[in-house]
């Protein structure tokens, strides 16, 4: 029985704790996650996803601002771990935290590591138009995702995947990566290998204005933006100081609208039979999922009903 310490917050990490929760040969000694926070329009206290699964589980759970505090520290010494499993908690860990556990601190990770180490690396690898991605367990240290690798499994990018499709799939397959990393670590089987730092690339936290559309790059750059941006913070570009949300576009390969008069961000046309068509850098975008602030989502032909777009006019 490998006793288990689960630390994670979003809904990425349900998946795993789910799925070591449901395993015969794990026992969890508690799950660590976030304390409420303050959200919506209310700004209600909300619990993580994290939470709520574990009280659903009845595990044993912690809540706190700062894991490594001294008296923090010696609570989950106390509860005599195997191993401290990690999945999108969101603090890190000092060294004291690291020496925990006698078979170590064991994190699961959004991508093939070295590459994307960092907060959004589900989004960035879709926003680079990568076709393979997948999920890394890896031994921790205090570096930001450089620790030894212990397994990766590649997981493919369809081409209507956004950042939220391909995040369930990867939660999915990390999953049941974690559940093997444990057994076998427990077996004594798990390999170890180290990283190679010239390989690796940095996925920033993103912020909502990392959601603004720029329209000066190629019509593949922007599908790909929009792709990686939604579900949040979502793609967006402004129409008249107006700011509207963009969910769904396409390339267009009939490029019979393009002469040299046009700019980029310029609507070309703009009816419901033939959609709504953006100029880009290079190529057209044609709008497919559309939001103005306060609405619903609209299908380009509903949104061209009601709100007057005119061909020639830009977005910005």
């Amino acid at each position: 029985m490998m006793k288990v310490i689960f630390m994670g917050t979003p809904d990425f990490a349900v998946y795993s704790l789910e799925k070591l929760a449901g395993d015969q040969e794990i026992e969890i000694k508690g799950v660590v996650t976030q304390p409420d926070r303050k959200k919506g329009r209310g700004m209600k206290l909300q619990s993580s996803p994290v939470k709520k699964t574990a009280l659903k589980l009845g595990l044993n759970l912690l809540q706190t601002d700062n894991v490594n505090s001294p008296n923090f520290i010696a609570e989950l010494k106390e509860l005599e771990s195997d191993i401290i499993v990690v999945v999108a908690f969101g603090q890190k860990l000092s060294s004291e935290f690291l020496a925990i556990p006698s078979c170590g601190c064991v994190n699961l990770h959004a991508s093939l590591l070295p590459q994307y180490r960092g907060s959004s690396p589900i989004n960035k690898v879709i926003i680079d138009g990568n076709t393979i991605t997948g999920v890394s367990t890896m031994y921790m240290d205090e570096g930001w995702d450089t620790g030894d690798i212990i397994y990766k499994k590649e997981v493919p990018i369809e081409k209507a995947d956004t950042a939220g499709t391909l995040h369930d799939k990867l939660a999915v397959a990390g999953a049941d990566l974690l559940l093997k990393t444990i057994l076998d670590i427990a077996k004594g089987t798990a390999p170890r290998e180290k990283q190679d730092d010239s390989l690796a690339s940095f996925a920033y936290k993103l912020v909502k204005s990392d959601g603004e559309i720029d329209w000066s790059k190629e019509a593949k750059s922007v599908y790909n933006h929009v792709r990686g941006m939604n579900p949040w913070p979502g793609a967006f570009t402004h129409y008249q100081g107006e700011l509207i949300k963009i969910w769904q576009v396409s390339i267009v390969e009939d490029n019979k609208y393009i002469n040299n008069d046009k700019s980029v961000g310029e609507i070309l046309v703009a009816d419901e039979q033939n959609g709504l068509l953006v100029m880009t850098g290079k190529g057209l975008i044609s709008l497919e999922k559309i939001q103005l602030a306060g609405k619903q989502r609209m299908l380009a032909e509903e949104f061209l009903r009601g709100y007057d777009l005119l061909p020639g006019s830009k977005f910005k």
